[in-house]
């Protein structure tokens, strides 16, 4: 899994350079992080409905297209801050042992 994560950080990192109007990606990091961003709010909440729809009807497929969405958008959210997925898995390779009720302790403790 983590090579199709590299070959998406490549295709974003490279769709960067082209034309606004030859591709997706270059056109939302041309619009810049507010449009990138709202895209992601818009993913999330279309993932969230797609999720309840799901739990009512037992068919998942929407959430899992949803959730594609939500994760790529989410990977040229970060690509557009120059940030690889490569550090969000370490972030979780970090939590991985970690209790997730120590580590909203630890997170709270700085505040």
């Amino acid at each position: 899994m983590n090579d199709i994560l590299k070959q998406l950080d490549e295709v974003l990192e490279a769709r960067k350079g082209v034309p606004a109007d030859q591709s997706y990606v270059s056109s939302l990091h041309h619009k810049g992080l507010n449009k990138i961003l709202e895209k992601v709010g818009e993913e999330a909440t279309e993932t969230i409905i797609a999720a309840k729809d799901a739990k009512l009807s037992g068919d998942t497929a929407e959430v899992v297209y949803e959730t594609a969405d939500l994760w790529f958008h989410s990977l040229v959210m970060l690509s557009h801050l120059g940030v690889s997925s490569d550090a969000v898995l370490q972030e979780l390779a970090r939590r991985f042992n970690l209790s997730g009720l120590t580590e909203k302790a630890q997170r709270t403790q700085g505040d």
